[in-house]
C-alpha cells in the first residue's frame, strides 16, 4: 500500500473549541503514555485538563489501537528546514492517512497556556481544523514559532500543545539526527522525510510514576 504521510506542520484556526469552568479544567490529572520505538522508549505527559480536546484525541488514538504501523516519518532540523522562522522537531503518526477524513477544533497556546518548549508534544496541522493525532510532533529545544501570534503560519494560530516527554528525549534526539532521505516532490520537506520510519512497536497508558 503506497504510504501517505500526513505532512502538516503549516497552519490552523480555531474552529469553535469551547472553554471550560477553571474547577473543571482541574479536574482531569496528567496521563502518562509510554511510547516503544526501534530506538528506545519515550515517556509523555499528557494534559487534558489544559488541553482537553487535543489530549482526548490523543488518547482516543492510543487506547483505541489506532497507532498500529505507525512512526516517526519527518525529522526537520536547522539544516533541513525550508520553512521561517526554522525549527526542529520530529514529527509521527500514522503512515497511511487514505482513509482518515476530519480534524479536531484547534486549541492554541494562548488558550491552553502550553508553549513549544523543549520536549512539547503538538498536534500538526495544515489549515485550521485539519489537526488530529494522526499526526504529532515532539520539540527538540524551545520552539517560539511555533506557539499562537508567531510567524511560522501565515495564519498565525499556532499549533495545539498537548503533553510533554518527560522521559526519553534521549530518544527523541537520536530520530532527530537518522539521515535516512526519502525522495520527495514537494520542495517544502526535502531533506525531511524518512525512507525507513522510526517504528511505534507499541504505545500504551501506563502508570505515573
Amino acid at each position: 500500500m503506497k504510504k501517505m504521510y500526513r505532512i502538516i506542520l503549516c497552519t490552523l484556526v480555531a474552529l469553535g473549541s469551547v472553554a471550560l469552568p477553571v474547577n473543571a479544567r482541574d479536574e482531569a490529572a496528567p496521563v502518562q503514555v509510554e511510547l516503544t520505538t526501534d530506538l528506545g522508549a519515550i515517556l509523555i505527559e499528557v494534559y487534558p485538563s489544559k488541553a482537553p480536546i487535543s489530549a482526548e484525541n490523543f488518547l482516543k488514538f492510543v487506547d483505541g489501537g489506532l497507532y498500529e504501523n505507525a512512526g516517526f516519518y519527518r525529522t526537520v532540523r536547522h539544516d533541513n528546514d525550508n520553512g521561517t522562522p526554522k525549527i526542529e522537531v520530529i514529527q509521527g503518526g500514522l503512515l497511511d492517512t487514505s482513509d482518515l477524513t476530519g480534524g479536531v477544533a484547534h486549541e492554541t497556546t494562548e488558550q491552553t497556556g502550553l508553549k513549544h518548549t523543549d520536549a512539547a508534544v503538538s498536534l500538526a496541522r495544515a489549515a485550521v481544523g485539519t489537526g488530529s493525532a494522526a499526526a504529532f510532533f515532539i520539540c527538540i529545544g524551545d520552539q517560539p514559532a511555533l506557539d499562537y501570534g508567531a510567524a511560522r503560519n501565515a495564519d498565525k494560530q499556532g499549533f495545539a500543545v498537548f503533553g510533554k516527554v518527560i522521559e526519553g528525549m534521549d530518544v527523541v534526539r537520536k530520530i532527530h539526527q537518522v539521515r535516512d532521505d526519502a525522495a520527495t516532490d514537494n520542495v517544502y520537506l526535502k531533506g525531511q522525510i524518512l525512507a525507513n520510519p522510526v517504528m511505534f512497536r507499541s504505545i500504551k497508558r501506563v502508570t505515573a510514576k
